[in-house]
């Protein structure tokens, strides 16, 4: 919400000395989050004045139309005499008063203005448009054409108010009152102790029965609907220059004297309007839910078609509008164009007030993809007792700048109901805050906001109509303490007991994060969210359990409303982004929770929020929350090693996968098994299955290797990208994190080498695993160093596997006969258990 101080004074006796940076400290002390403070015009040097042009010659022989203009501009330029200017634009005529400015004076941007020679004739300065002095959008993409009654030689600088501050505050969701002049207006008059003059503080007639017709079927969609009409509007009025200033200085572009009228009105009280033209308008005008299937064009010239949800205003012929988001084309104001012949210009309208259900709003709004400054307001909240003295200031300011006359009759549907009042301790905000404030600022401060309280110790609020947000005690005491000032509540760090520090999962959960930087990967920290529809792009089956979701009820997106059971999409989508930006050769990888629904499904209770949660409340929360077990996963493009004046790069491929589970196994203190599997996205013939030992059984936690050319193209990732996923949960419950000294012994190895036949289809893990049981306690390590295949040496169907076995003992030098009875016990044991054959 942009708010000009200018306008923000009219409603509150700032003092003089008070600038837009000193509103914003208020404002700020306050709650409210004004993000920054524009300075218009304060590069801006005159002179600028008023002229009028007297003569215009077109040049000829140029690329582009030029004229060659004299204006009159009264004595700003010292001497009287008509002003010479070169201007390329075609918007305007003779006679017309137009914004010039002279030699010596400086534009915003620190263009400054000095007599130049241009195309063959010296320009005495300049004809401005809108855009050239800072002023925003006009809709002419011209030259300023002021109103015939402005006065040559007038300070231009003050006939638009080119010179303001302008507050950019970032409304929240729940402060829907603070979209509005008003609004800002009530919070800036509290923080400065000033009085406010409420602009809705308007004499408004009662309703009658000479009103337009209005019949609400779903009063719970609106519940209150009040119309005015006003007559004989004149086709030739156009609004004044400083309501087009103020729509500008909001963010607004000026279109037609009846629209800006609705959209000035709408800045100013926070209550959304809406004009129709009276003659378009066919019989009573309705409001109800669309039927299905039922179309409309609306003011945005598209057509869209309705859902049986959506509530949308109607006259005789169907719906002429979307509630509360955005009207109908077939009853537009039309605008009056003198070069377009047999164009009738609106004369007579119908000014629409109404309060409209804030969720209904909302969910047209996203359903259509229709984005509104109606909308906006809506669906945070407007006060429904300012629909009336809307629609009385609107109606007072088309009389008065367009000369109409408001007819006598009234029409105000409102759908009965009860001021909102909430029961309240007058301690309560002392206990949240954890500062006494007293009874009397706790009323004080309620009041100061628009309360009605009544009572002692225990006080009866009656919200007031403009704060819906207002719904429970812990509302109200918030408003107490942030008026009362936010940095003025004690800070008191906590005492954590000495020598605890970090848990072991969160240090075992940095050195992985260490581990895999060291190793050359970048951490990319995703949303949480994902779509239903990756798990088709990941090639999951349909019984997967990683595709039962937990959603969620109001998603940031409505494209990911569900909370990801795995890290993949996430870090595929990061990987995805940066090769489509150039950076082809990637490392990335993510720890982070994964979210997994339970059998049961429960519902979190609201805890206390005056005392420390029980034991019991945190248990019982959590038993509500899904399964979040942490995961580690890694992905992997383009080249793993560069080339370079050292040698050939190397690209990234399924071992390096491999590797990083490796390392995360080590940091965490587990044995990792690696075997052949097969499972979603990864390519069927370069995936690795890892497993730990749980309690005596084994357990899958991972997958790494090279991602199915079918997920590559689908999701359109780099050729032979490869990804690994680990439960960091269970590594963590099996692993052993003590720090094991190396042992050094000092008798010699003893090294020899094996080389197994086995079938094509044998896992080496399972010979390694043979080889390591059968060769017993002598052997150190066993390392897997050759893999061959050669159909007709070895036969078809057939692999042999070459390892490096060292054996040493402690206490001594093993001789040449234990290293080969060793050796000869393991590949004894390995021919048993996987068919292998010695190999030569």
């Amino acid at each position: 919400m942009r708010v000009p101080l200018s306008w923000l004074r009219e409603y509150v006796d700032l003092p003089a000395t008070e600038t837009g940076r000193d509103v914003q400290a208020k404002l700020i002390s306050a709650g409210l989050e004004v993000e920054t403070v524009e300075h218009l015009g304060a590069d801006l040097k005159g002179p600028l004045v008023v002229g009028q042009v007297l003569t215009i010659e077109e040049l000829e022989g140029f690329k582009k139309p030029i004229r060659f203009c004299t204006v009159d501009v009264g004595r700003a330029n010292g001497s009287g005499e008509p002003q010479e200017i070169v201007c390329g634009a075609r918007n305007f005529s003779v006679g017309d008063k137009v914004v010039v400015v002279l030699p010596g004076a400086t534009l915003p941007g620190g263009f400054s203005i000095s007599a130049r020679k241009t195309y063959g004739k010296v320009s005495h300065g300049m004809i401005c448009s809108s855009d050239e002095l800072g002023m925003g959008d006009d809709g002419t993409h011209g030259i300023i054409v002021l109103p015939p009654e402005t006065e040559v030689g007038k300070d231009a600088v003050e006939l638009l108010e080119l010179v303001d501050e302008v507050l950019d505050i970032a409304v929240t969701a729940n402060r829907g009152d603070c979209l509005s002049i008003r609004g800002v207006a009530r919070e800036t008059a509290i923080a400065y102790g000033l009085p406010l003059r409420d602009p809705a503080l308007l004499d408004v007639p009662g309703p009658n029965a000479f009103g337009y017709p209005v019949k609400v079927s779903d009063p719970a969609g609106c519940d209150r609907f009040t119309a005015r009409t006003v007559t004989g509007l004149s086709p030739e009025a156009r609004s004044p220059i400083w309501l087009q200033r103020r729509l500008q200085k909001v963010g607004m572009r000026p279109i037609s004297l009846a629209v800006d009228v609705t959209n000035y009105v709408m800045m100013e009280l926070g209550q959304p309007l809406h004009a129709y033209d009276r003659h378009q308008v066919q019989g009573t005008i309705g409001v109800r839910r669309a039927q299905e299937g039922e179309k409309i064009v609306t003011l945005d010239g598209a057509e869209r078609k309705l859902h049986a949800e959506d509530l949308v205003i109607t006259d005789d012929r169907g719906p002429i509008g979307l509630a509360g988001v955005m009207g109908g084309a077939d009853t537009e104001i039309a605008d009056h164009d003198p070069a377009e012949e047999g164009a009738a210009a609106t004369t007579d309208v119908i000014i629409e007030a109404a309060h409209f259900d804030q969720v209904s709003v909302a969910r047209t709004a996203r359903r259509h993809k229709l984005s509104s400054e109606a909308s906006r307001r809506f669906e945070r909240g407007v006060d429904p007792q300012a629909a009336s003295a809307a629609a009385q200031r609107t109606v007072d300011l088309l009389v008065l700048l367009a000369g109409g006359t408001a007819e006598a009759g009234v029409t105000e549907v409102i759908a009965p109901s009860a001021p909102h009042t909430i029961t309240l301790a007058a301690d309560h905000p002392d206990k949240v805050a954890g500062v006494t404030y007293g009874r009397e600022t706790v009323v004080r401060r309620l009041q100061e906001v628009g309360c009605d309280v009544y009572g002692q110790d225990e006080l009866i609020v009656t919200v007031p109509s403009w704060r819906p947000d207002l719904t429970d005690p812990n509302d109200l005491a918030e408003e107490v303490i942030r008026l009362e000032g936010y940095e003025n509540l004690p800070s008191t760090l906590p005492r954590p007991p000495a020598g605890r520090g970090l848990t072991g999962r969160q240090r075992l959960h940095r050195r992985i994060g260490r581990a895999l930087a060291g190793a050359g990967y970048v951490e990319a920290l995703n949303y949480p969210f994902v779509s239903e529809q990756v798990f088709d792009q990941l090639g999951l089956e349909a019984d997967d359990p990683a595709r039962r979701v937990v959603k969620l009820v109001n998603p940031l997106s409505d494209e990911e409303p569900a909370l990801r059971t795995s890290l993949l999409p996430g870090l595929l989508a990061a990987l995805r982004r940066n090769d489509g930006r150039g950076s082809h050769d990637l490392a990335l990888f993510e720890t982070g929770l994964v979210f997994q629904p339970r059998d049961a499904a429960r519902v979190a209770a609201n805890l206390p929020v005056d005392r420390r949660p029980s034991p019991d409340d945190i248990a019982a929360l959590n038993a509500a929350l899904p399964d979040q077990p942490r995961h580690v996963a890694v992905v992997l493009a383009g080249a793993r090693e560069q080339a370079g004046w050292w040698g050939k790069g190397r690209p990234a491929d399924w071992a390096d996968a491999v590797e990083a589970a490796r390392t995360v196994a080590r940091e965490a203190g587990a044995e990792l098994g690696i075997r052949k599997g097969q499972y979603g996205p990864w390519h069927p013939g370069r995936c690795a299955e890892l497993t730990v030992t749980v309690d005596g059984d084994e357990r899958v936690v991972g997958h790494a290797g090279e991602l199915h050319p079918r997920v590559l193209k689908t999701l359109g990732l780099p050729a032979r990208a490869c990804a690994m996923e680990l439960d960091l949960d269970v590594l963590e419950r099996v692993g052993d994190t003590v720090p094991q000294a190396p042992s050094i012994s000092t008798f010699p190895v003893a090294t020899q080498d094996v080389a197994l036949v086995v079938d094509a289809y044998v896992p080496a893990s399972d010979v390694e695993a043979a080889l390591r049981e059968g060769a017993g306690e002598l052997l150190e390590s066993i390392r897997l160093f050759d893999v061959y295949e050669n159909a007709e040496q070895l036969g078809e169907g057939r692999k042999s596997l070459a390892y490096a076995l060292r054996f040493r003992a402690d206490d001594r030098t093993l001789t040449v006969d234990e290293a080969s009875a060793a050796r000869e016990a393991a590949v004894a044991l390995a021919t048993d258990r996987t068919g292998a054959v010695l190999r030569g």
